[in-house]
């Protein structure tokens, strides 16, 4: 066998056309609306069971075959792209996060397969999940190393024939917290070799292969969740994935960007069903002589600010997820790019949810309200796949080496940019975002003249104050592509134009005007007493971001108009 690792094949510009994916959107609401009804759903999370019936039914072929959609259309698959996948994860995280959990999982596990497994593998372990519905599960996580594959404890020990050659590795080692890690058929499992982390398969029957029983969680509990133990477990060379060793963690980073748009997809999704149901409860709730959606005090609180971050991370998801699939970036991984874009989304699915408790006040509290399920489900959002504070120190050292290396020009070009778009298309916010990217280029080389990211604090605050303010260029741009009719045709069209650049005017205005304040405080908070970087940060065009703020609270009583479909937005 021959080391195959290449991008992967949903990766290449594939991807499904408009009226399949919609069909399948259709086909998984209904199917999933009456397999699981809120009767049920709430008996499960109570129980802390995985419904293993139901997430079978949806792999299955013969039923639903939902899993196929990740599969290359080579191997009997739907050959989905990074867009189709990142509606699908929103839809499942809409009707229950811990279900889409056990089939993400399933999408998860064959990643390794997908970019490094030979053509005869494929053809196996792929094709079984198209033609079968076979279950996966990805073993990678370990109880001492977290998330840090290099750190991983797990051995495969080859074991040689008289003639020298490998027919067989043995595998010992503990993984921790698996997504469907008692349920699954097949797991790919991460383990030490002589040439280092490798990738293998090892099927569920296998001797020494062992499950504990599922963890106790804080949410999610429609998934199951296991430790797995491998004592002796004993797989034949055919089962290392691309017949070569040590190519386990270049096959793991290969994925990070795609993988990670589906947990952000999965934040946008789980973040809007309980701002949706706050939307709703408010239409009918009396509150002071007044319903709660006619009070700015609560919409402008509880409502549109999670609306507007929500959107932006839909804007980071699409733009990324369009990117992928035209193969774009190293090796078309789009690392950084799914960093900010599974930062924005589930920072932001985690506080729509916790608000959409306190926009039902006591009620949302209680269980038959759902909100408070919703934010128990979403909160794993901001910690698999990559907490947010890796997710940080990602973005942050990704465009850290890129301020470097363009000597300071990277944001600077970047409101260059965006000022041509402001021309072009006023009043989407583009100048504003602009002025953001001139003060975080400011606080960037001001943290490079006081040598200031040798905090590891500094670095996670850049990251934050990075994610916002690209952030908000994507959503600039998104608002321009709608104001042209050329959005992307496959997204979500709830907002017209005209609210999509209110949105944008929103989002602009609140980075902007955290990497002034910010990015000022943690320089000033970090230099050395009388350090020219402290100096610098006066060159912020604090003046002007302030300026931007300028019918800030009318933009937003729009946006609440839009959401609740009055005034303008009702004819």
């Amino acid at each position: 066998m021959t080391d195959t690792a290449q991008t992967p094949s949903h990766a290449l510009g594939a991807g499904l056309d408009l009226e399949t994916l919609n069909l399948m959107l259709e086909t998984l609401d209904d199917f999933v609306g009456s397999a699981l009804s809120p009767e049920l759903q709430l008996d499960l999370d109570h129980e802390d069971r995985c419904p293993e019936d139901i997430v079978r039914m949806m792999s299955d072929p013969e039923q639903l075959g939902v899993t196929a959609a990740f599969i290359p259309g080579a191997y009997d698959g739907m050959d989905g792209g990074a867009f189709d996948s990142y509606r699908i994860c929103e839809l499942m995280a809409r009707k229950d996060l811990g279900l889409g959990t056990a089939v993400f999982a399933t999408f998860l596990g064959s990643d390794p397969i997908v970019v490094g497994a030979t053509e005869e593998q494929k053809n196996d372990w792929l094709g079984a999940i198209a033609r079968e519905g076979v279950v996966f599960a990805y073993g990678a996580t370990e109880p001492e190393a977290g998330s840090d594959l290099g750190a991983l404890e797990t051995t495969a020990t080859a074991v040689r024939n008289d003639d020298g050659e490998i027919v067989e590795y043995v595998i010992n080692g503990k993984k921790q917290w698996i997504s469907n890690g008692s349920i699954a058929d097949y797991t790919t499992i991460l383990a030490k070799t002589d040439a280092g982390p490798t990738w293998f398969v090892v099927a569920k029957d296998t001797p020494g292969f062992t499950s504990a029983p599922p963890e106790d969680k804080h949410g999610l509990r429609l998934s199951n969740t296991a430790a797995l133990f491998l004592d002796d477990v004993h797989v034949p060379v055919y089962n290392l994935i691309g017949g070569v060793e040590g190519k386990g963690l270049v096959q793991a980073q290969q994925v990070f960007g795609y993988t990670r748009l589906m947990v952000a997809a999965f934040g946008l999704g789980a973040g809007w069903e309980g701002l949706d149901r706050a939307i709703e409860y408010s239409k009918n709730r009396v509150q002071g002589g007044g319903l709660l959606c006619d009070k700015q005090g609560y919409t402008h609180k509880l409502i549109v600010p999670n609306a507007v971050a929500l959107e932006v991370g839909r804007a980071f998801i699409e733009d990324t997820a369009d990117k992928i699939d035209r193969g774009l970036g190293a090796d078309g991984a789009m690392n950084t790019e799914g960093a900010i874009a599974k930062y924005l989304a589930t920072v932001a699915g985690n506080k729509a949810a916790d608000d959409a408790i306190q926009a039902h006040g006591g009620y949302g509290y209680t269980r038959p309200y759902v909100v408070e399920k919703v934010k128990r489900d979403v909160r794993i959002t901001t910690i698999y796949e990559g907490t947010s504070e890796i997710m940080e120190m990602t973005i942050a050292r990704d465009r850290w080496q890129q301020h470097l290396k363009t000597q300071g020009r990277y944001y600077t070009d970047k409101a260059t940019a965006l000022r041509t778009l402001a021309a072009a298309h006023p009043g989407i916010g583009a100048d504003v975002a602009a002025l953001a990217c001139d003060a975080l280029a400011v606080v960037l080389e001001a943290c490079r003249t006081g040598r200031l990211t040798r905090n590891q604090h500094i670095l996670f605050r850049l990251g934050e104050l990075i994610a916002y303010c690209e952030g908000a260029e994507i959503m600039a741009q998104r608002a321009a592509q709608a104001a042209t009719d050329t959005a992307f045709e496959k997204t979500l069209k709830r907002f017209d134009a005209t609210t999509l650049a209110l949105i944008s005017r929103v989002a602009a205005r609140d980075a902007a005007a955290r990497v002034a304040l910010d990015g000022s405080r943690w320089v000033a908070g970090a230099a050395e007493p009388g350090s020219p970087a402290v100096a610098a940060v006066a060159n912020i065009p604090t003046a002007a971001i302030q300026a931007a703020q300028a019918g800030l609270v009318t933009d937003m009583d729009a946006i609440a108009d839009s959401l609740y479909a009055r005034g303008a937005w009702a004819q």
